[in-house]
């Protein structure tokens, strides 16, 4: 099964694609970590990635497309991840989204679900700027809803560790962040929902509903 993860900056895409990954063995094609895998890789295409972002350009969605086409070929002859892909990240513009969906029809690979995680504004706004992740294992945690360990101890990795927030977790880059999402990437709910493939979910539930929810909505 291949889905897409749609929803704002802080909606816990990222979170619900891990639990994907460890749950149904699932691959989670996160566009910000194959450009930084591709930039060392070594590979023709991993010399086009270093070459524009040394160049304090932004990588274009040719290229990004073409990483894509790279890792769904490369699993198909290794036959891994029989669970299916994850895009997290990608599509962000209905232009990218025409381009996925010839990638995958010309491999004949399925796009099964659109799942959308929506959530809202304001309270968005309150659990993000709470948040703050392990340092060594990302294991993401939010002053409201799950504290970091008063002990330092991660409860996911298990190591003492320190617990960071990202510098755009405050309130004016997180909005700036959202109108991003809004101008560029909301479009694509209305393009999904007419062909068919959206599903909403509650974004702003506790993890363990939304994970049930979105299982419910891939069942």
């Amino acid at each position: 099964m291949n889905i897409i993860l749609l929803g704002p900056p802080g909606a816990g895409k990222g979170t619900q694609a891990r639990r994907l990954v460890d749950e149904r063995g699932m691959m989670q094609l996160s566009t910000g970590d194959m450009l930084r895998a591709a930039r060392t890789s070594g590979t023709e295409m991993g010399k086009k990635v270093a070459a524009v972002m040394d160049a304090g350009q932004l990588v274009t969605d040719e290229i990004v497309i073409g990483l894509i086409r790279e890792q769904l070929e490369t699993d198909a002859v290794e036959g891994g991840h029989e669970g299916g892909f994850i895009f997290d990240g990608f599509p962000r513009t209905l232009a990218q989204a025409d381009a996925l969906g010839a990638l995958l029809k010309e491999l004949d690979q399925p796009l099964d679900r659109v799942v959308e995680m929506q959530v809202d504004d304001e309270a968005l706004v309150d659990r993000i700027t709470a948040r703050s992740t392990c340092a060594n294992c990302g294991e993401v945690y939010n002053d409201h809803t799950k504290a970091p360990p008063a002990d330092g101890v991660c409860t996911n990795c298990g190591e003492k560790a320190e617990f960071t927030r990202r510098a755009d977790d405050n309130e004016d880059s997180l909005r700036t962040r959202l109108l991003a999402y809004y101008k560029q990437t909301s479009p694509l709910i209305g393009y999904y929902y007419a062909k068919g493939d959206l599903v909403s979910v509650d974004g702003l539930a506790s993890m363990d509903d939304v994970a049930g929810s979105i299982k419910d909505a891939l069942s």
